[in-house]
């Protein structure tokens, strides 16, 4: 890590370096950490350049104009040393791999990728034209891949180069190259890309600039096509687990990551070009002006199915597993197969499902902020909201101030894989910075918004000279007098295997005092769920790649003592930080088995199975259940499968409604419940009566928990492209949208 100029040999400007990346056109790219902690990723330029003065110019021009953007698949700029002796630029970290590191790995990507990665690309480029810019260094070394879609890294670099400068049509031809790469591993054979892409990337490869297309001209093109959008992870298995892998090792870096638009994980790919639907160069450049884009959808058609006899194994051999003899109460479908809840003749005996559809809702109250909020957690009389200056406390009915703010702070959001804030018995926790401490846990007062305690976390533990380890809190929660982080350990030591078990921690707190009670980590703890009461948690871990996982019981009362435990076939995403994937309710743990389309209610004492429910398609297709989550008084799971949200009863899993979405995503994808991509975080919740829930056309819904019938939905035209932070207290949902707040009632329209 020597670099002439640097502040020492593990130091550039105010970040240490603390391990190599990759090289992006001759320039070394670094992961790097701030003064309080965070993670950037940091591109030191290349001697030869930094000698060079008209270099500089074209330098701060470039990232002047860089700066400000921002977008889906952008890395943006935090920080830069245009004058520094080494020159270096710092962007956002994001918890992904380089393309070419990916190809060299897995080989070529399939199509269905290459159509997601050519649009990702064309999209970025789009953002930096339309800023009177370019990148100028677009390659499989400059794209990292990562569980929402590609990254564009090292803005303001390439298109600083030395040599001539580099024009709009020059990107273009980078981004046809890159897809040839990621298409044939290597080969520059444009012949081998997909018939649905090969016009249009071989359109890029046009030997004169003026004939290639613009990326504006791309992006239209490809959502024009009217296709069926591959549903699940738009990456082949093994690479989301390397992904999953990395995004968990690099624990807090997840927030900037999600914040900006590739948290959601498995999301699906905007509608793109079909094998043989190949349009014409000519109609790629003149002919896509007008006429509106048909969009691909339909909802996941599905079928229950009841099993009463007795379990023969764990979750790998198709039942729950767990210490013991296995039995299960005869459920209402007593050994036969409950028809599918959709609208097909056969589904006589199964609910029928209910197409959402309801009004707008009618705001409670709106106010606008001068800070964007991080997080959000309200009680049915207070909202807490935290940002990167304060954190500040709301009347829940009003939206007025109640409290003195704070100078607690969080610098990056809640997402999927981090959820730093919990409510319990009139008490807000918190995980925050202060200009004098980082990694804190505060708890404050709901009535009176004054800090009850606050504890500095032992973050950091140096086991020697070139090995550091980080607890990462990725997700807090509160059980009966204790409080629970819950996160990863995050080991420095210039080595990383995507095939390696990543450990994680449990940490408890006294509620009343702060003081600590106890800490177990290890590669077995990934996902945690803290039931509301109770001593019994349960944890999930995976290894990437690996076709089985592990769901077990930690007992809080005998200090994280470690349980039952049972094996749970073809379920990849259990070693998922942040957000549980598994739920709690009536003395059960609930969670995804089989092969990813069986719920199983096991005894949470015990392990042994109560029950399980078993989701098919109608059609064929894989079906992969979302995160499972119960209503407030545990006697309904709401089980998110596609675009289904099935009400199950808790005491047999016998189906009481299924609510279906329609229509097309944000994207141009099927429109899907976010908490059926399993990576959604916070994504659905309950009140007394209501379900909330978000879908990827981000739209919030309210839905009656006693008919599965709408109540009303709320869209925000300007939210941001992540979709907004929201939360429930009492009948009210929260909402918080760039720098306005709302509040919506769960009955009122």
């Amino acid at each position: 890590m020597d670099h002439p100029g640097a502040d020492g040999a593990r130091r550039i400007g105010p970040y240490t370096l603390l391990a190599w990346q990759n090289t992006v056109g001759g320039n070394d790219v670094f992961t790097a950490r701030t003064a309080d902690g965070r993670l950037v990723t940091v591109t030191v330029v290349r001697p030869e350049l930094a000698a060079d003065p008209a270099f500089r110019d074209r330098f701060r021009a470039a990232l002047e104009a860089a700066r400000p953007l921002s977008g889906a698949f952008l890395a943006p700029v935090v920080d830069a040393g245009t004058d520094a002796p080494v020159p270096w630029l710092a962007t956002e970290f994001s918890a992904g791999l380089p393309l070419r590191q990916v190809v060299d790995r897995h080989g070529p990507l399939p199509e269905p990728a290459l159509r997601f990665l050519t649009d990702g690309l064309a999209r970025a480029l789009a953002v930096l034209h339309a800023a009177g810019t370019v990148h100028g260094e677009v390659s499989p070394d400059s794209v990292l891949l990562t569980m929402g879609g590609p990254r564009i890294t090292a803005l303001g670099i390439g298109g600083a180069a030395g040599g001539p400068a580099s024009a709009p049509t020059d990107d273009i031809l980078d981004l046809g190259a890159t897809v040839v790469f990621a298409a044939t591993g290597g080969e520059p054979d444009a012949g081998a890309v997909p018939e649905s892409l090969r016009e249009v990337i071989g359109g890029c490869l046009y030997p004169e600039p003026p004939d290639r297309p613009t990326a504006e001209q791309l992006v239209d093109y490809l959502r024009r096509q009217d296709l069926p959008t591959p549903q699940g992870s738009w990456l082949p298995q093994a690479v989301t687990g390397d992904l999953a892998a990395a995004a968990a090792a690099a624990g807090s870096a997840v927030g900037s990551t999600a914040a900006h638009g590739s948290g959601q994980g498995l999301v699906p790919p905007p509608p793109m070009v079909a094998v043989g639907t190949g349009v014409s160069r000519r109609k790629l450049l003149i002919g896509l002006a007008g006429g509106a884009a048909v969009l691909g959808g339909g909802a996941v058609a599905l079928a229950l199915s009841g099993d009463s006899s007795p379990a023969t194994g764990g979750p790998a051999a198709g039942g729950a597993g767990g210490p013991g003899a296995t039995t299960r109460p005869a459920s209402p479908s007593a050994g036969r197969s409950t028809p599918a809840p959709s609208a097909s003749p056969s589904a006589t005996d199964g609910p029928e499902p209910i197409v959402l559809s309801a009004p707008d809702a009618a705001k409670a109250w709106s106010r606008a902020g001068k800070h964007a909020p991080t997080c959000l957690e309200a009680s049915d009389k207070v909202v807490m909201l935290v940002t990167d200056t304060a954190t500040s406390f709301l009347d829940a009915a009003t939206g007025k101030s109640v409290f003195p703010a704070l100078n607690t702070t969080r610098d990056s959001a809640a997402t999927s894989l981090t959820h730093p804030t919990a409510y319990a018995d009139g008490v807000f926790y918190l995980l925050c910075d202060t200009p004098d401490a980082s990694g804190l846990l505060a708890a404050f007062d709901a009535a009176s918004g004054k800090a009850k305690w606050a504890t500095e976390m032992a973050a950091i533990e140096s086991r020697s000279r070139d090995q550091t380890t980080m607890y990462v809190g990725n997700y807090v929660a509160v059980a009966g007098n204790t409080v629970y982080v819950c996160g990863t350990l995050l080991v420095l030591d210039g080595e990383f295997s995507a095939r390696s078990a990543t450990p994680g921690y449990i940490r408890a707190f006294d509620a009343a005092t702060g003081k600590g009670l106890w800490t177990v980590k290890g590669t077995d703890i990934n996902n945690v769920l803290v039931p509301p009461s109770g001593t019994r948690l349960l944890a999930t871990s995976a290894v990437p790649g690996q076709q089985s996982a592990r769901v077990q019981m930690i007992d809080a009362g005998r200090k994280g003592a470690r349980g039952w435990k049972a094996s749970v076939a073809d379920d990849a995403f259990y070693f998922s930080t942040g957000w549980p994937l598994t739920c709690y309710a009536a003395g059960m743990f609930l969670f995804a088995g089989g092969k990813g389309d069986t719920l199983f209610a096991v005894d949470a004492a015990t392990g042994r199975e109560k029950w399980k429910q078993r989701f098919e398609a109608r059609s064929g297709d894989l079906v992969r259940i979302g995160a499972p989550f119960s209503s407030l008084d545990g006697t309904t799971v709401y089980v998110p499968v596609g675009a289904d949200l099935v009400a199950l009863a808790t005491s047999d899993g016998t189906p009481r409604w299924v609510a279906r979405l329609e229509g097309a995503s944000d994207s141009g994808g099927s429109n899907l419940f976010n908490a059926s991509l399993r990576v959604s975080g916070r994504s659905a919740q309950c009140s007394s009566d209501t379900v909330f829930a978000t879908d990827s056309a981000k739209t919030l819904w309210a839905i009656d928990a006693a008919t599965g019938r709408a109540r009303w939905r709320y869209r925000d035209p300007g939210q941001p492209d992540v979709g907004f932070l929201w939360t429930v207290g009492g009948d009210r949902v929260f909402v918080a949208s760039h720098l306005t707040m709302t509040a919506l009632a769960a009955h009122t329209r």
